[in-house]
């Protein structure tokens, strides 16, 4: 039975059912009650790039050796994949513990997205070393150094987009590369300014969308819920700044523009970055800056939901796919790119007048 993962097995059962096994870790066991009055087992499950939930009944032959599972097992499903009332779910299934070598491989992830996320934080660490100014690139060196192991295993979010172990170093480094094509078009734009906003705009998720170190759990945590990351990005600014400061040389204190004005102005990148007051931003966009920051990242943010939604989401016409919230609609297939039908040949023989 071949080895799938949780993507590979929805891409798969988008037609029909298919045989496979699946590695996972447990994030939750629930005891649920039927209508009747018996139980049921609710089993929220993760791999390094999804999540399900599955449902097991109390008739169902591996109910026993589900309901002993302890919160953050590591274990393997194998049976009958196909989507049905409650999403995709097995069918005939066995479930056994992983041994610790397959459970060291699978918090590895996938090697293409092992790959990816080490070449986006190799970027974003090339992209903020060649920033102008040296007290942005400071901040954001301090920042690498200190949390960057942090960073490497936090999501950009609990659903909807980047939502898996490393997502926010997806996120930014996607993010980083249309800010600095965006500021070559607009030339005006403070480039440094705009690259460390990028950085820094979901800094506070290190402490809101953080993954366990040793699995695929993002346990929620109090300050995350009293706080936000909105707010706990702007503390972390300005705890860094302040260290940045008390090293700096004495040369910085004729800098232009002044340091209190750039450490204003990229903590108005990280409070507006929401656009809107509705959707969790302090303030609105007051600066170009902040308006592309903006902008940026909810494209960044809905592109990979659509990207997402064409490979799981299944077909309801040719070419509508299922809806997937918080899109505004149905997705359709985008347009093929033009590919030229080549060189008309010239005609054989000599031309005529």
């Amino acid at each position: 039975m071949d080895l799938l993962s949780l993507r590979q097995v929805r891409q798969a059962t988008v037609d029909s059912p298919c045989q496979a096994a699946v590695q996972l870790q447990v994030e939750r066991v629930q005891v649920k009650p039927t209508k009747s009055g018996s139980e049921y087992l609710e089993l929220k499950l993760a791999d390094a790039e999804d999540h399900l939930v599955m449902r097991v009944w109390g008739d169902a032959p591996g109910f026993p050796a589900a309901r002993a599972l302890a919160n953050g097992a590591f274990i393997a499903i194998a049976g009958e994949w196909s989507s049905g009332t409650y999403g995709l779910e097995p069918k005939q299934w066995t479930l056994r513990l992983l041994e610790e070598e397959e459970r060291i491989a699978l918090l590895g992830g996938p090697p293409e997205l092992r790959e990816k996320q080490a070449r986006d934080y190799a970027e974003i660490g090339a992209l903020t070393e060649a920033l102008r100014d040296p007290r942005l690139a400071g901040l954001c060196r301090i920042f690498l150094e200190e949390y960057g192991e942090r960073f490497r295993r936090t999501g950009a979010a609990r659903e909807y987009h980047h939502a898996r172990r490393g997502g926010l170093v997806e996120h930014v480094a996607q993010m980083m590369r249309a800010a600095v094509a965006l500021a070559a078009v607009y030339p005006d734009t403070n480039r440094d300014l705009l690259v460390t906003g990028v950085l820094f705009h979901d800094c506070g998720k290190l402490w809101e969308n953080c993954y366990d170190r040793e699995g695929f759990t993002m346990p929620y945590t109090e300050v995350g819920e009293l706080m936000g990351h909105i707010p706990m990005g702007i503390e972390v600014v300005n705890r860094l700044w302040r260290k940045l400061m008390e090293a700096a040389p004495t040369s910085w204190t004729s800098l232009t523009p002044a340091s209190e004005s750039v450490r204003l102005h990229l903590l108005h990148l990280i409070g507006a970055h929401h656009g809107e007051h509705q959707f969790g931003s302090p303030v609105l966009p007051r600066t170009p800056e902040a308006i592309l920051l903006h902008h940026v990242d909810n494209i960044d943010a809905k592109l990979e939901m659509m990207a997402e939604t064409y490979q799981v989401s299944p077909l309801l016409a040719p070419n509508v796919f299922e809806r997937r919230r918080p899109l505004p609609g149905n997705p359709v297939r985008p347009l093929a790119l033009y590919e030229p039908a080549g060189e008309v040949p010239e005609p054989a023989g000599e031309p005529t007048d």
